[in-house]
This record gives structure tokens, C-alpha cells and sequence, in this order.
């Protein structure tokens, strides 16, 4: 076992900030939409608020779906980006966007159709379904916009341009505050649609986002210089191949995360409506204190991802264990900021008794998820994705999730009737074995694979 290495070189650590503050900033304010959709939601009762969690997750699948296209894509941006490339990292911009476009369109044909079938599944309560129906109905127009501006936004960063992602969302965030004010609630002579128009509201700012992010990228960037022309022109078919080589794998390992995440909700949907509520609060308060973890597991892929297209390897190897130690640190944070944090958000929300008493156990149990879900995080969806080690990060994704949690937890919370905390835990442990899983890997080194040199 090989001697950890921390940097001390300050330029490093710059350049963690230029990536990690930005994506941070971001994704506080994507977790501050959801806190104002959850109370304004809320104050209608836990049914609204369930359907619109439940709901959520299954648009986060899609969500996840985006996010794998983007680990796979980013691997060859970043990569190539180092190795001054343009033309291919272009290329990638258009593969990227037309992938995304046909998921998204298959994505808003079936939740159009058949939203009645689709909260079924999450659960088997009718006012609760009835409700994510009216949700859904609308969501089905945000697919299209919402992921090819997603990724084209995230790719960005690859090619070193945090901000543009960070600009869209606090625009995102003031249009998707007023307009969930006017729908949900039926403010300034509009109707009160509530959960329908937390919807509404989101379709709009999705909307503002999708305007927003391109007219940057196409009109105004000089960096890049990426324009219609190139996103119309179709990659070669040599350049797939060696897509689908790295990114195949990150998009199965993702899409099978993003479906454990939804049997995960399923299990907690059919546990009862007070359970589907409190963790959907807590939900809310995880991603508030992991926002710089976010940042650090994006500061981690891109510049790993460039240090090895520049052929540094043993820079990398060290950049690989400072990660490591820093996934260890602000993993400590976040569990102490949810154990004091957590409690105090729960006045502001509208809860029987029954589910604040749910909410405050599960709150105990993401203080120990939080610390695994921070090293894992930076591991899987950071260091060794940027390293290209995408075939082993399928393996660990699929097997700790689908062999141990899924199984130990459906088990729990259906047959056994355990309770909410303990299920979660249950549902969870994947993180705590995949955290020690990829240390082995980077810690070995194998993890390094040179895109560039592949082709």
C-alpha cells in the first residue's frame, strides 16, 4: 500500500475553488427551490408534498439518466481539453446533445401518456397518485428543454467554465420563486393550481434555463467557439465507439443508481405517507450541507480528467489522494452541519406529529450516510471517473447497490416492518462499501486510463 500524498501547492487548491465554489453555489440554489417548493407544497399537507416528492424522484431518474451521459462525456472533454484538442471536444458537445435529445423525448412521450402508472408504482395511495398526476401532466414538457441545457451546461466545466451553470441557476431560481408563488398559491389575478403549479412553475424557469444557456454557448463563447454547425454535424462513427467504450459503462452504473434511487422511493412509498414526507425533508436538508461536496466531486473529475490528458500521471495520482483526504473532511462536516442543521428547519414545516417524529429519526441516520456518501462521491463520481475507470465504477455501482442495499432494505421495511431509520440505513449501506472499495482502487492506481491514446 502505497504512502497518501497531500498537495500543499496553492495553485492547486485555487483551482479546486474556481471549480468547487461555482457548482457549490449552484447546487445550494437548486436545493433552495426544493426547500420553497417542499413548504410552500406543505402548507397544503403531506399529500401534495408526497406526490410531488414521489414524482420528483422518478424525474430524477431521468435526471440521473443526464448525468451519466455527462460522466462519460466529461471523461473525453476533460481529457481531450488537456490535451488542447478542440475539434474533439466539440464533437463531444454534439454527441452529448443528441443522445440526450432522443432520451428526453422518449422520457416526456411516456410520462404524457401514462402518469396514472407511473405514481402507481411509488405508491398505492390513490389521493397521493391522483395528485402526482396533475404534477406529471406538466413535467412531461420539461424533459427536452431541461436536458439538453443540463448537459451542455455541465460539459462547461470541462473545458474550464463553471460559471455559465452557476449564471443559469440563480436566474432559474428567481423565475421559478415568482412563478411558484403565482400558480401555486393563485396570486396577481392567476389560478390556484398548487401542486400543478409547483410544476408550472418549473417548466418555466426549465424554460429560461434552456434560453439562457444556449444563447451563451452558441452566440457569445469565444473559447470554445462552439456553434450550430457543429452540433449539426453528426460525430463519426469511430468517435462513438470509443464513447460507448468509456461512457457505456457510466451511463449502465448511472442508470442503475438512478433505478435503485427509485426502488429506494418505492420502498419508502409503500412504508406510508408520514415516511414519504420526512424523508423528502430530509432530502432537502442532505443536499443543503453537501452542496461543497458536489463541488469537490466536480473540481475532482475535470481536473483529474485534464492532468491525465496531459500525460502527468504521477500528478495525478497525488491530485487523486488529496481528494481523498478532502472527501474525508467535508464528509465530517456535512454529518455534524445535519446533526445541529436538521432539527431546527423542521418549524417551518406543517407535520402531524407522527411524521415529525419519522423526520427526526431519519435525520439521525443521513448524520452516518453523509460521511460514506461524501468519500464515495468523490470516488465514483469524481477521482477515478475522471481517471476513465468507468468499467470498474459500473461493477461497484451494481454490486453493493443491487446485492446488499436494495435487498437488506426492501426486506426491512416491507416484511419486517422495521422502522423508517433503520430501513434507510439499510438502503444506504452501499455507500460505506463502496467508500472502501474505491480507496483500494485508487490507492492502486489502475484507475488511469488515457482516452486520448485509445482512439
Amino acid at each position: 500500500m502505497r504512502k497518501i500524498t497531500i498537495i500543499k501547492d496553492a495553485q492547486f487548491y485555487r483551482s479546486v475553488l474556481f471549480i468547487m465554489v461555482p457548482v457549490a453555489l449552484q447546487q445550494a440554489i437548486n436545493v433552495g427551490v426544493n426547500m420553497l417548493d417542499t413548504i410552500m407544497l406543505g402548507s397544503f399537507g403531506e399529500v401534495q408534498l408526497s406526490a410531488s416528492s414521489l414524482a420528483n424522484q422518478y424525474y430524477s431518474f431521468f435526471n440521473t439518466l443526464c448525468m451519466g451521459i455527462i460522466g462519460g462525456s466529461s471523461v473525453l472533454a476533460a481529457q481531450y481539453w488537456g490535451a488542447k484538442r478542440i475539434d474533439k471536444v466539440r464533437e463531444t458537445f454534439s454527441m452529448a446533445v443528441r443522445i440526450i435529445a432522443v432520451l428526453a423525448i422518449v422520457f416526456s412521450v411516456i410520462t404524457f401518456f401514462f402518469p396514472s402508472q407511473i405514481m402507481s408504482i411509488y405508491t398505492p395511495e390513490e389521493d397521493v397518485v391522483a395528485q402526482g398526476v396533475r404534477y406529471l401532466r406538466i413535467t412531461a414538457f420539461i424533459f427536452l428543454i431541461h436536458g439538453t441545457s443540463f448537459v451542455t451546461a455541465q460539459l462547461m466545466r470541462s473545458v474550464g467554465q463553471p460559471n455559465l451553470g452557476l449564471l443559469v441557476s440563480i436566474l432559474s431560481f428567481i423565475i421559478n420563486l415568482i412563478a411558484n408563488y403565482v400558480f401555486i398559491f393563485g396570486k396577481f389575478g392567476a389560478p390556484r393550481m398548487e401542486i400543478a403549479g409547483a410544476a408550472l412553475g418549473t417548466l418555466i424557469a426549465r424554460l429560461s434555463e434552456f434560453i439562457a444557456t444556449f444563447s451563451y454557448v452558441l452566440l457569445a463563447d469565444r473559447k470554445l467557439g462552439l456553434r450550430l454547425k457543429h452540433l449539426l454535424k453528426s460525430p463519426s462513427p469511430s468517435f462513438y465507439r470509443q464513447y460507448f467504450r468509456l461512457g457505456a459503462p457510466v451511463l449502465v452504473s448511472d442508470s442503475l443508481l438512478g433505478l435503485g434511487g427509485n426502488i429506494i422511493s418505492v420502498v419508502l412509498g409503500h412504508m406510508g405517507t408520514a415516511v414519504v414526507a420526512g424523508n423528502a425533508i430530509c432530502q432537502v436538508i442532505d443536499r443543503l450541507c453537501t452542496v461543497v461536496i458536489q463541488g469537490v466531486s466536480n473540481a475532482s473529475s475535470i481536473i483529474t480528467g485534464n492532468t491525465i490528458g496531459a500525460g502527468k500521471r504521477d500528478l495525478a495520482m497525488k491530485q487523486g489522494e488529496t481528494f481523498y483526504f478532502l472527501s474525508l473532511v467535508f464528509g465530517g462536516l456535512a454529518a455534524v452541519l445535519i446533526y445541529f442543521i436538521g432539527p431546527a428547519t423542521l418549524s417551518i414545516y406543517t407535520l402531524t406529529d407522527e411524521t415529525m417524529e419519522i423526520t427526526y429519526q431519519l435525520i439521525h441516520a443521513y448524520v452516518v450516510i453523509v460521511f460514506f456518501q461524501a468519500v464515495q462521491s468523490v470516488m465514483t463520481k469524481g477521482v477515478l471517473r475522471g481517471g476513465g475507470d468507468t468499467r470498474f465504477l459500473m461493477m461497484a455501482d451494481i454490486l453493493f447497490m443491487w446485492l446488499v442495499s436494495i435487498p437488506l432494505g426492501a426486506v426491512g421495511g416491507l416484511l419486517l416492518h422495521w422502522p423508517a431509520w433503520l430501513t434507510m440505513l439499510c438502503l444506504r449501506a452501499d455507500f460505506a462499501i463502496k467508500s472502501v472499495w474505491c480507496i483500494s482502487r485508487l490507492l492502486s492506481g489502475k484507475w488511469i486510463h488515457e482516452a486520448a491514446k485509445e482512439i
